[in-house]
C-alpha cells in the first residue's frame, strides 16, 4: 500500500509517519511538507534511511506538484495545516491559503487520480466552545475526568468554529464532506483535542512553558488561566487516526479525545511541580481575542465502531513529555 502524508514533518504529522512505519512494515509513505517555521526535517532524522520513506518539499497548494504526487497513491492523510490560533489572529490568509484551498487542490487530485480513501485531520475547534465547567471538582466529586452530565462535543454538534483558523478548518471539513456526497470518494474526518507529545512546537503551550521554566523566565498564560482543555497524548492520537482511515465508515466523523479535561493553569503548575520550580514563574498576560472558554470531546463513536480508546494517563504522558524535550535540547533550540 502507498500512502500519501502531507504535513508529516510538522508535529502531528512525523509522529504519525513513525507510528504509520512501525506498525505496517508493508507500508510506503510519500511524505509531502512545505518545511514551513512549524515544520523540520529534525523531525524526520530517526528514518531518514527508511526505504519506505520519501520525503518531497512542497506546497499542498502546487496543483501540478500534488497531482504527481497522488499517482499510484492509495491513501491519503492530510495532517498539513497552518495551525496556531494566535498566528491567525495577527494575519488570517495564510491559513485560508493552506486549510482550505490546499485541502482542495489535494481532494481534485485524489478524485481524479481514484485514491481509495482521504482522511482529513482536523480539530475540535470547528464545533465552538462548551459551557465552562471546574474539571478539578468533576474528579473530586466523581472519580473521573468529568461528570457523566457535562456537555461535550460529538460528531453531530453542530460547526460553530470562533477563531479565523477553526474557521478554516471547519470550511475545509465541509469541502471533505461535499466531494464524498457530490463526487462518492470515500473520506473520513478525525477531530482530536489538544494534542501533547514528543517533537512538539516550542510555540505551544507545554513545550513552551517547559523550555521557559527549565531558564527560570516567566511563563505568560492568558487572563486568568482558567480555559479547559481536554488532552490527548499524540500517541494515542496516531492510532486513533490509523484506526478510522482503516476501519472507518465513509463518509464518517470520528472524535479521539484523551479524557483529560485540565485547565490552563493546572497544566502549567503540574509541568512546574514536575520539573521542582516555584509557581511564582507563571505571570498572568492579557487574554488573546475570542478565547474559547472550554473544550471537550466525546469519543464514544470512536471506541464503539474502532474499538479505540486513549491509554495515556495525562500525569505520566507529561511528566514523560517533560523527559523528552530535558533529553532533546538539541532539537528544541534546532526548531525554535
Amino acid at each position: 500500500m502507498k500512502v500519501l502524508v502531507t504535513g508529516g514533518a510538522g508535529f502531528i504529522g512525523s509522529n504519525f509517519v513513525r507510528h504509520l512505519l512501525a506498525e505496517r512494515l508493508e507500508v510506503e509513505v510519500v511524505n509531502l511538507d512545505k518545511l514551513t517555521y512549524a515544520g523540520k526535517l529534525e523531525n524526520l532524522d530517526d528514518f531518514s534511511d527508511d526505504v519506505r520513506h520519501t520525503f518531497v518539499r512542497g506546497d499542498i497548494c502546487d496543483a501540478e506538484l500534488v497531482d504527481e504526487v497522488m499517482k499510484g497513491i492509495d491513501v491519503v492523510y492530510n495532517f498539513a495545516a497552518e495551525s496556531h490560533v494566535d498566528r491567525t489572529s495577527e494575519a488570517a490568509t495564510p491559513f485560508g491559503r493552506t486549510n482550505v484551498t490546499g485541502t482542495a487542490v489535494l481532494l481534485s487530485a485524489a478524485l481524479g487520480h481514484g485514491v481509495e480513501r482521504f482522511v482529513q485531520i482536523s480539530t475540535d475547534e470547528v464545533y465552538g466552545e462548551l459551557p465552562w465547567r471546574d474539571p478539578e471538582a468533576g474528579r473530586e466529586a466523581t472519580g473521573a475526568q468529568a461528570a457523566d452530565d457535562a456537555p461535550r462535543f460529538t460528531e453531530d454538534t453542530p460547526l460553530a468554529p470562533r477563531s479565523p483558523y477553526s474557521a478554516t478548518k471547519a470550511s475545509a471539513d465541509h469541502l471533505v464532506s461535499a466531494y464524498h456526497v457530490t463526487h462518492g470518494l470515500d473520506t473520513v474526518i478525525t477531530r482530536c483535542s489538544n494534542n501533547y507529545g514528543p517533537y512538539q512546537h516550542p510555540e505551544k503551550l507545554i513545550p513552551l512553558m517547559i523550555s521557559r521554566a527549565l531558564t527560570d523566565e516567566p511563563l505568560p498564560v492568558y487572563g486568568d488561566g482558567l480555559n479547559v482543555r481536554d488532552w490527548i497524548h499524540v500517541a494515542d492520537h496516531c492510532t486513533g487516526v490509523l484506526a478510522a482511515g482503516e476501519r472507518g465508515r465513509a463518509g464518517r466523523v470520528y472524535n479521539f479525545g484523551g479524557d483529560a479535561e485540565r485547565t490552563n493553569l493546572s497544566v502549567v503548575r503540574t509541568l512546574l511541580r514536575v520539573l521542582g520550580k516555584p509557581e511564582s514563574l507563571i505571570e498572568y498576560v492579557k487574554d488573546r481575542p475570542g478565547h474559547d472558554r472550554r473544550y471537550a470531546i466525546d469519543f464514544s463513536r470512536a471506541a464503539h465502531e474502532l474499538g479505540w480508546r486513549p491509554t495515556r494517563d495525562f500525569e505520566e504522558g507529561l511528566a514523560d513529555t517533560v523527559q523528552w524535550y530535558m533529553e532533546n535540547e538539541a532539537w528544541s533550540a534546532a526548531v525554535g
